[in-house]
């Protein structure tokens, strides 16, 4: 059956790069996305590039992406699977500065280098429709969009404290803060009162949240988003100034403990303080000084120590006639909430720290399940999940969910306070004041004020900025550049300056899947029909730590472009699953921990298919693994000896007993469940135990062969398109149809019962299926078994318990 032309060994490098020329002269993954009857979008998140390239880490996702592509495309549909890179932005930008070079120039370097890598592992790409950020082709779509939301009054400009990294010197949004360091360079971030551009992410929050509970998406990644987003539902309760005209308004969701408040702390930025003017004045400037330059996340730090200075004045809490003191101190942040909250020590434990450092009352107000009325001196007795009320005039003897209800409905009633929504989520800050991005479509007149960029004039390029190093001044380096900024107004052509700060990475990954099926249109950033054909993506697969930055941006851009009528779909991905991370030495691969695998040599040794089964045969792809060099070894010989098994091909199909088929067919259903579930770890563990009964048979028919081959090709393409052409099978093996599974080889007809005797196993019966739930055939077979009936012997049966086609056990006494 073998044709004359195969090799006698398999030799990797003579037969993955003419399979991958040949792939791309033929263009055999670009489907006719105007034709296609069948469509499925399969997507992986495109990379950030640097001329480095790409290592074992990356490659990783990518394969997993792409073998779920291939067993798709194999099923049927017609498969769209493009490639491109998210080349603009910090993480490029600060490359470009660690190398010396421009990053115009390295992208083209850093183009060149990964395209060849995704080429080297063999993903099936259309290499077509590739998109790059940072083109005028695409970012022109990208400042598009800009105007947009900015005709739609979805993007403003303010000044606002915002977060500054002093090593990327640039601002950023608070979902690039992690506990208060940079997420990109880990720089403790200072804050800075800078005049930016917001995109009113917030008025989206509810729909971002409730859309959560429809998609298909990873949990871990819903968790994230419902936890950034924030909802709480409480209510404003006011508080008069004692001798002032002001008010101050508190938010709390726990309004029943209100009788157990004891004082009223504001932030820094509350409008409170900018009205002050008494003895404490000097004191409380020194104290917002000190405040300015620490991070959110230092202030709300959980066990920092509290700080604060009491302003002077008292608020009045309506409910008991009590004089609340009022604090400034820098854990209550201006932005939260309403930049105020009124401390409750008994029942919050922040509360309870900053009474203890400065001396302020306790009242317990909740009595919990252990029925403590004591006085509440120890944080553990601080109570704040359940209890009933004390101390609190009419909610004495209420649940506390009771008494919140009734509290609330008796602030508004007395018009005290008001029930309201407040969200965690804030605007989504996206100036940038470095170079390597897309300009922001902005003119600025003395006359009209702020002007968009008319759509005709756009893309406003980037111009070639040889000192393209940020500043740190709160500037762009483009604000060098006057030739850039200075421009006659579009509305009065008097004369005018152009916005110099760029947009954030993210506004461009947060619709570029919108443009691949439309990239030689050059009118729209997406063509109505084809977008409608083949959007949302069907399959996007990426790392769950972009759960708050890309993914959530991307779901927020996707609704207003459904607002505004260009889409007819508000979700952009049907199904999202996060992978899992490889890792090396038991740390994530990194340049700094000196962990980071080059996978060329890899491949240049072992071959792409072994390297993409061995990523894959590590672990489920939802949890990564850890890279260990032997393990190339033992799937390098797997691949081998499926190579072998070509000398066993006959075209004799008595070579193929009943059990033979079960095996088979056993093997497709596996193999097929498990990669529609993305647990490649276990499909490839299958196909191995099938791999090994194969082997033991003297000859196997070409039947098994070319099903093990369909079988293996999504993971191992460059040698299953080989073996395929070998046994004499039409190109391409990876057009042809999946393998369907024969039930009628599935029906189990005997079943295996095991016999216990006092809890130990001491036989296993072969049961056949028509008696498999006839208690008494099987008790009188395991009773009939000899090597029972000497354990039996001289015994007494006390007990018999039968669990159908699993086990019989038998309780025995002397």
């Amino acid at each position: 059956m073998v044709t004359s032309r195969h090799m006698k060994k398999y030799i990797p490098s003579q037969i993955e790069p003419k399979r991958q020329k040949k792939w791309k002269e033929e263009k055999l993954f670009s489907p006719d996305l105007d034709q296609a009857s069948k469509p499925f979008y399969n997507l992986m998140m495109f990379p950030y590039p640097s001329a480095e390239g790409l290592h074992v880490g990356n490659m990783y996702p990518f394969t997993g992406s792409d073998i779920f592509g291939r067993f798709k495309r194999m099923q049927g549909w017609d498969v769209f699977e493009p490639i491109g890179l998210d080349g603009f932005g910090i993480h490029s930008e600060n490359y470009a500065l660690e190398v010396n070079q421009h990053p115009e120039e390295l992208s083209k370097v850093t183009e060149k280098r990964f395209y060849e890598q995704l080429m080297m592992i063999g993903d099936a790409y259309d290499w077509n429709r590739t998109v790059e950020t940072y083109k005028p082709e695409f970012y022109k779509w990208t400042q598009w969009i800009f105007l947009q939301m900015y005709k739609k009054g979805l993007a403003y400009r303010k000044k606002a404290s915002v977060n500054w990294c002093p090593k990327d010197k640039t601002v950023l949004a608070d979902e690039q803060v992690v506990n208060g360091l940079c997420e990109r360079c880990g720089s403790k971030v200072e804050q800075r009162m800078l005049e930016q551009w917001f995109f009113r992410i917030t008025d989206y929050a509810e729909r971002l949240l409730k859309n959560l509970e429809t998609i298909d998406w990873s949990e871990k990644v819903k968790v994230a988003q419902r936890n950034w987003i924030g909802k709480k539902e409480g209510i404003n309760i006011e508080y008069q100034v004692e001798e002032a005209e002001e008010k101050i308004v508190c938010f709390t969701t726990r309004p029943d403990t209100n009788f157990g408040a004891t004082f009223v702390v504001i932030g820094p930025e509350h409008p409170f303080v900018a009205s002050l003017q008494n003895s404490k004045l000097k004191e409380i400037q020194d104290y917002i000084e000190k405040t300015k330059n620490k991070s959110e996340a230092d202030r709300i730090a959980e066990g920092r120590k509290k700080t604060g200075v009491f302003t002077g004045f008292y608020a009045i809490n309506n409910l008991n006639g009590k004089k609340l003191p009022i604090w400034i101190s820098d854990f209550v942040l201006g932005n939260v909430g309403t930049g105020a909250v009124v401390g409750v020590p008994g029942h919050d434990i922040r509360d309870f720290q900053f009474a203890k450092e400065f001396g302020l009352p306790v009242i317990r107000v909740v009595v919990g399940k252990d029925g403590d009325t004591s006085a509440i001196t120890r944080k553990n007795q601080v109570q704040e999940a359940e209890g009933k009320m004390i101390n609190s005039s009419f909610l004495d003897g209420l649940d506390i969910h009771e008494a919140t209800q009734k509290i609330m409905d008796y602030l508004e009633e007395k018009g005290w306070g008001k029930r309201v929504t407040s969200y965690h989520l804030r605007d989504w800050l996206i100036s940038r004041q470095r170079y390597w991005g897309p300009p922001i479509p902005i003119i600025y007149c003395d006359k009209c004020g702020i002007v968009p960029v008319p759509e005709k004039d756009l893309p406003v390029e980037l111009p070639y900025v040889k000192e393209f190093r940020p500043t740190g001044t709160g500037k762009s380096p483009l604000f060098s550049v006057p030739d850039f900024y200075n421009v006659a107004c579009p509305k009065c052509s008097g004369s005018a300056r152009r916005e110099t700060d760029v947009s954030d990475t993210f506004l461009d990954s947060a619709w570029y899947f919108l443009r691949y099926p439309s990239t030689e249109f050059t009118q729209a950033p997406f063509d109505e029909k084809r977008t409608k054909k083949w959007l949302p993506v069907d399959m996007y697969i990426g790392g769950a730590e972009h759960s708050v930055l890309h993914l959530f941006y991307s779901r927020f851009i996707t609704m207003v472009l459904k607002d505004l009528g260009y889409l007819e779909f508000e979700e952009p991905f049907k199904t999202f699953f996060a992978h899992g991370l490889i890792i090396k030495d038991g740390a994530k691969m990194s340049k700094s921990k000196g962990n980071v695998i080059n996978p060329d040599k890899y491949i240049e040794e072992y071959g792409a298919d072994t390297l993409r089964v061995y990523l894959m045969f590590m672990g489920p792809l939802s949890e990564g693994g850890d890279f260990r060099d032997a393990g190339m070894n033992g799937i390098y010989r797997f691949l081998q000896r499926i190579w072998g098994l070509q000398e066993k091909v006959t075209g004799d199909r008595r070579q193929v007993t009943v059990q033979d088929q079960r095996i088979m067919h056993k093997t497709i259903k596996k193999v097929t469940g498990d990669i529609e579930q993305l647990k490649f770890n276990t499909a490839i563990a299958s196909l191995m135990e099938w791999l090994n009964h194969l082997s033991r048979k003297e000859k196997m028919s070409v039947e098994e062969y070319k099903i093990l081959l369909l079988l293996l090709a999504p993971f191992a393409p460059h040698v299953t398109e080989e073996l395929w052409e070998a046994i004499g099978e039409k190109y391409s093996i990876h057009k042809q149809s999946w393998p369907k599974t024969d039930n009628k080889y599935l029906e189990e007809k005997e079943f295996t019962v095991a016999v216990q005797i006092n809890g130990k196993v001491r036989d296993v019966l072969l049961i056949q299926k028509d008696t498999i739930d006839d208690r008494e055939v099987v008790e009188k077979m395991a009773q009939e078994s000899e090597k029972i009936q000497k354990f039996l012997a001289g015994k007494s049966v006390k007990k018999v318990v039968y669990i159908p086609g699993k086990i019989i056990s038998f309780v025995v006494s002397n």
